[in-house]
């Protein structure tokens, strides 16, 4: 399985936000949202081996992930809006143990350190980060998970956490980019190996 786990500092954890404004009254949920469709689209069908949490730490309950679940995912389309009307959805839901909203879709009130302890022990934990490994230097694992942030950087207690059980970090290149450019760039990588 091939894992993404996405930080969004201020994307709220309540489902009282518009979806004509996820760039801003929703905390830049449209960062994330951009991200699971490059973790999940191609050109004419979608991944099945992918599986990105979303994990949210905006107002009013944080923290809480939502969980994209590619070999049940149904209803899942290219635009942001119906992406976030997904994760609308499963806000609605409030459950200490993981919710189905839709085929595909789970919630459960977690955070990133419950996300990386809950990945079973043979996934291989990399942390994207500019001061990383080369890309190259990637090899590729029958499971892996990549830990990423939305328009922020993670704080020191996220990567003090993620350092816990990280197997390596990597890095793109010197340049920031997007965070759903890195998931693109990624699975680029990892189809060539």
């Amino acid at each position: 399985m091939r894992r993404f786990i996405i930080v969004g500092h201020k994307t709220p954890t309540a489902a009282d936000f518009k979806l004509d404004d996820m760039a801003g009254g929703a905390g830049r949920l449209d960062v994330l949202l951009r991200c699971v469709n490059s973790a999940f689209f191609l050109s004419h069908s979608i991944r099945k081996d992918v599986e990105v949490y979303l994990v949210l730490q905006g107002p009013p309950h944080p923290p809480r992930t939502v969980r994209f679940y590619g070999p049940e995912m149904r209803y899942l389309n290219p635009d942001e809006r119906s992406t976030g009307a997904l994760v609308r959805n499963a806000l609605l839901k409030q459950s200490k143990v993981e919710a189905r909203s839709s085929p595909g879709v789970y919630v459960r009130d977690i955070g990133l350190r419950e996300v990386i302890a809950s990945l079973p022990a043979e996934c291989q934990v990399v942390y994207l980060k500019e001061d990383g490994l080369p890309l190259e230097s990637l090899v590729k694992g029958e499971d892996m998970a990549f830990v990423l942030s939305d328009h922020m950087d993670l704080s020191d207690a996220e990567e003090a956490v993620l350092k816990e059980r990280a197997n390596g970090t990597i890095s793109l290149g010197p340049t920031s980019y997007h965070a759903d450019h890195c998931i693109t760039i990624v699975n680029h990588r990892l189809d060539m190996l």
